[in-house]
């Protein structure tokens, strides 16, 4: 089974962004998933507005998830996913907090409330894998290490559950030498960017806000459990009709399994 898998920070709608904020990027936002046909997206930063205005522009995809208040309230760390291609099996969402079951939580001196979204989707062949997109905080290192161990834990369960093969995306705010990094790696969690190392490539960073260029922080990521076989990795730094769809740039991976899974 081959799969390709995006993430993708959207910028939510600032209006200070001027010529940059959402109203002026939505449809180079389409563009750009059009352009590399994801079967399975992990988005951040999507307000619920914003992925209702992608919806007749992405015709062939539906999504789940909540925000990050709850509902609709508040950022949505949402999974798309091609409807042709896939159906969602289970799905829910959690807080990372103290208080999981509970969106809208803050812990560990978060600056905002964090979540991460997950489903189980079975393909039309009807292979089954497991989804997991989250945002970690940006300010509070206590929020990102106890959050990303809280989706460890959540993935580990989820696994020792149903045994499935896992994704992980999301923007950690993290470079690859910080912990909630490479502890996923120490998991045995396999990291897309591998695919830069082994040929000696610098991955480049993957904010730009709004500038451009390949400088910056590395803090977007897709992460594989070992089922997974990793073909190629692309940091999409492309403007579309000369502007940039987010702040951040897409990554995308073409992957396949390394054993088909019914179920």
């Amino acid at each position: 089974m081959k799969l390709k898998i995006m993430t993708f920070n959207l910028r939510i709608h600032v209006e200070s962004d001027g010529d940059n904020a959402w109203p002026n990027r939505t449809e180079a936002v389409a563009k750009t998933i059009r352009k590399h046909d994801p079967g399975i997206i992990g988005i951040q930063e999507g307000l619920h507005g914003m992925l209702t205005d992608l919806e007749p522009l992405l015709p062939e995809y539906a999504w789940v998830g909540e925000g990050r208040e709850g509902g609709t309230d508040g950022e949505h760390v949402a999974i798309f996913y091609k409807k042709g291609e896939w159906e969602v099996v289970e799905t829910g969402n959690f807080s990372l907090s103290e208080k999981p079951e509970q969106l809208g939580v803050k812990s560990w001196n978060t600056s905002h409330a964090r979540m991460c979204t997950w489903a189980v989707l079975r393909s039309a062949a009807g292979n089954r894998i497991a989804m997991f997109n989250t945002h970690l905080d940006h300010e509070s290192e206590e929020a990102k290490l106890k959050g990303m161990a809280l989706i460890r834990e959540r993935m580990r369960d989820l696994r020792t559950r149903t045994g499935l093969p896992v994704i992980l995306t999301g923007d950690f705010n993290a470079v690859p030498e910080h912990d909630v990094v490479t502890g996923l790696e120490r998991e045995g969690y396999l990291n897309a960017y591998s695919v830069f190392r082994e040929t000696d490539r610098e991955v480049g960073g993957t904010v730009h806000h709004f500038r451009g260029g390949e400088s910056g922080e590395t803090i977007d990521y897709i992460f594989l459990t070992p089922e997974w076989r990793l073909h190629t990795v692309v940091i999409d730094r492309e403007r579309y009709e000369g502007r940039y769809p987010s702040d951040h740039y897409p990554v995308v991976a073409e992957v396949t399994l390394r054993e088909e899974r019914g179920g």
